[in-house]
């Protein structure tokens, strides 16, 4: 390439054509000018706002992150151990397969299902290892966007914060099906089954397996199996979030009664799975995506397409966490103990469950019906406060919640049911 002499500038010319001025406006300039400040997380934001707060009496109830009495995390004992086998046996850290570790593949579908599941003796169920309960979430979201394109996700209203964001961010359009009673603070069963109905044919339904999140409220079995005929009957795909199994009513096979009913029924179902609470591997980001389906030559095409649809997104999970699932699992003794200490974190929040009902019902002279709060399952309640009422209960008595009244029993000690329960009452009577 021949260059002209004249299109070449000396140094000193060519910097020298450039004032002060000038070049101080291109470094402060940028191409991410006009992008905007995003909102504070609505839940994560609530511990923010917490640890800025120097009150003597601040509560965090914000996150679900399980606490001790005394309000430390807690590592299961169990946890230690596993992890103490991996170093005893000089583990590696070498790339996992983009499906993940097989030991916990295997362990977390005969956890969800059942040893003795049928689906999992014929190979019927397509598994991958997730980034936890929402990486699954989001990688069932791509392929929902991929291969059922056109689908609609229908959602309870309300439901956990994020679900919302996942599926719009997939491209995956959705819609609300009633599910909260603000009358009754409970199920609207009927709501629910009517929004089911009219959804159209072979749409996807999102189901809390267990401990709905925000409120707490589950089908009884008998409704769960109403909801199971009508998603039948209208050819629906039902995709359940599981996220708390053995952590809500401290039976692993109570709390996945809905979903193992819904495939012994003979539906088709997607589910996340995450281990962030039952084994209290939060910073993991161990869970896992299943797909449940009629034939194991499905099961493995589905598979091949989960894969695929990771590979991009994350290439590998990561090992650690899957490492301690699939020793606490797959070793007997650790189940054992495992079982026992999830009991322990269940049992913990029941009691704190029915301290502060019976400080809320000896405290309210009104008559009001505090039951609801008993009625509820796992590591949450629904107040069935307001959001100005929430906002009065951050400002005035600093205890930090979500704006739609959920609070984090997880996080309550049970030293501090009766202050709850006076700013609960003193919020609810006293801010419109």
């Amino acid at each position: 390439l021949a260059f002209k002499a004249s299109s070449v500038v000396a140094p000193g010319r060519f910097f020298g054509s450039f004032s002060h001025s000038r070049v101080t406006m291109a470094a402060d300039s940028s191409r991410f000018q006009d992008v905007a400040m995003a909102p504070p997380d609505p839940i994560l934001g609530v511990s923010d706002a917490f640890r800025a707060d120097t009150h003597p009496d601040k509560l965090n109830l914000g996150v679900g992150a399980y606490r001790t009495e005394d309000l430390q995390p807690y590592v299961l004992r169990v946890v230690t151990k596993a992890e103490k086998l991996m170093l005893d046996n000089h583990e590696n850290k070498e790339y996992l397969p983009i499906e993940g570790l097989a030991a916990f593949n295997k362990a977390t579908v005969e956890l969800l299902l059942g040893a003795g599941n049928q689906a999992v003796k014929d190979g019927r169920v397509a598994t991958v290892q997730g980034l936890s309960g929402t990486g699954s979430l989001r990688l069932g979201a791509a392929f929902i966007q991929r291969y059922l394109p056109g689908a609609t996700v229908y959602i309870s209203a309300p439901t956990w914060g994020n679900h919302k964001a996942i599926f719009s961010d997939a491209g995956v359009e959705w819609k609300e099906y009633r599910y909260y009673d603000p009358k009754t603070v409970g199920l609207d069963y009927d709501g629910m089954l009517e929004d089911i109905k009219n959804a159209p044919d072979g749409s996807v339904i999102l189901l809390h397996g267990c401990a709905h999140n925000p409120t707490g409220i589950d089908p009884t079995k008998e409704q769960w199996k109403v909801i199971a005929d009508t998603i039948k009957a209208k050819n629906h795909l039902p995709f359940f979030d599981v996220a708390y199994q053995g952590f809500a009513s401290g039976s692993l096979d109570e709390d996945a009664w809905s979903v193992r009913f819904f495939v012994e029924s003979g539906l088709e179902v997607l589910v996340a799975q995450s281990y962030s609470k039952n084994l209290g591997l939060y910073a993991e980001r161990i869970g896992a995506i299943n797909a449940i389906v009629p034939t194991s030559d499905v099961a493995t095409r589905v598979k091949s397409q989960l894969k695929r649809l990771a590979r991009p997104m994350y290439s590998n999970p990561p090992v650690h966490g899957a490492r301690i699932v699939a020793n606490v699992v797959g070793d007997g003794k650790l189940f054992d103990e495992w079982r026992e200490e999830m009991q322990g974190m269940a049992g913990r929040i029941k009691e704190v469950r029915q301290k502060l009902y019976d400080q809320l019902a000896a405290k309210d002279k009104s008559g009001k019906d505090w039951s609801f709060v008993l009625k509820q399952i796992g590591m949450f309640s629904f107040t069935g406060l307001s959001k100005t009422q929430s906002e009065h209960m951050t400002s005035k008595w600093h205890v930090y919640m979500t704006k739609d009244g959920r609070i984090s029993l997880a996080g309550l000690p049970a030293a501090k049911c009766e202050y709850l329960a006076d700013a609960i009452i003193d919020s609810y009577y006293n801010v419109k």
